[in-house]
């Protein structure tokens, strides 16, 4: 009889614990066509793997444009007008000085430099004062990162600092701040929106991401000049945004199962970048027609002295902005005891 109602009393925890922890059924648009290679499969990835580990949480991916426009996922994400956002931070520049300090940084740290300051120094505390301070209600997980960009894709050679001066190009983020500088007008298209615009003559030149996902979007069939190194983005990091509200009402459990799938997402994305970019450079160089070409030392130089005009002059604008710079410089210089001593010159 005892174990009869033994047996009873856990059935009904079991039954309680059930409905205890129910789904929650979280909708998160992405800020990248889930048909584009790792920018896009990136957040698929991620609801795959948070569904597959958790009970008490699923989340549901959603398009560009399907929930929200990609440029205003921040701001439905802090209304609860939606639940979630996969993007960039870098796509917040207009409304947030310092939102591309959290996204890619011009001649700035790569993948593993800039994980480094993020998880292990001040970089995720820092990231989530800027929307807290900013009065958004939402709260941020690194959630991806991809290894250097292209500079871009032109439909002439550009020579010199005069090739630029005049033309109109689809620029992302910190960078878009330096060629501005130089006398390139720029302006902040969403991937699908790229392609129609060089198609159609509004745009001039564009930079978007790596060879492989720039591939798929068909940049080489107008634009025949592709140059590196990305000097604009050296790594990309990508952002989980959750409203308040909506991880607050997640168990302990579930949050930690969302920070985990996050830092798988990390790994992957990173490491399918590596490992899959130099078959597209091939494809581009030997089918389709593609030239690819390297800055010279002074257009690089260029760059940088331009960059760090750029930065001083925000840093003076924006109070949040020089703390967070200041924050990044310091960790850098203690990473060069690291990083330059312990790397093989590269060939």
């Amino acid at each position: 009889m005892k174990t009869k109602i033994f047996a009873c009393a856990i059935a009904a925890s079991l039954a309680a614990a059930g409905a205890q922890a129910q789904d929650l059924t979280v909708e998160m648009t992405s800020s990248f066509s889930k048909s584009l290679p790792i920018l896009g499969t990136a957040g698929t990835d991620f609801v795959n793997r948070i569904n597959a580990i958790s009970g008490e949480v699923e989340f549901e991916h959603f398009d560009p444009g399907k929930l929200v426009p990609t440029l205003e996922a921040l701001d439905a994400v802090s209304n609860g007008s939606v639940d979630a956002s996969y993007a960039t931070s870098g796509y917040w520049q207009g409304k947030i000085t310092a939102a591309s300090l959290f996204a890619a940084v011009p001649f700035g740290p790569e993948a593993g430099e800039f994980m480094g300051w993020i998880l292990y120094d001040d970089g995720a505390e820092l990231w989530q004062r800027m929307y807290d301070e900013n009065g958004y209600d939402v709260k941020v997980l690194p959630c991806g990162v991809i290894a250097p960009e292209t500079s871009g894709w032109f439909k002439n050679e550009i020579n010199g600092p005069e090739d630029l001066e005049g033309l109109n190009m689809r620029f992302f983020g910190l960078g878009a701040e330096v060629m501005q500088r130089i006398g390139v007008s720029t302006s902040l298209l969403a991937g699908g929106d790229i392609f129609p615009a060089l198609e159609r003559g509004a745009i001039d030149a564009t930079e978007f991401s790596m060879p492989r996902i720039d591939a798929r979007l068909g940049f080489h069939k107008i634009a025949k000049y592709n140059y590196f190194p990305g000097w604009h983005q050296p790594s990309t990091l990508f952002e989980l945004l959750v409203n308040k509200d909506v991880w607050e009402e997640m168990s302990e459990r579930a949050q930690a199962q969302v920070e985990a799938a996050c830092l798988a997402n990390i790994t992957t994305n990173l490491a399918e970048g590596e490992a899959t970019n130099y078959a597209a450079m091939v494809d581009n160089s030997e089918n389709n027609g593609v030239i690819i070409k390297q800055w010279s030392p002074e257009m690089l130089a260029l760059f940088e002295e331009n960059w760090n005009a750029v930065a001083a002059d925000l840093a003076a604008e924006d109070a949040f902005f020089a703390e967070v710079w200041a924050d990044l410089q310091e960790y850098r210089e203690g990473y060069k005891v690291w990083s330059t001593n312990i790397y093989l010159p590269r060939k």
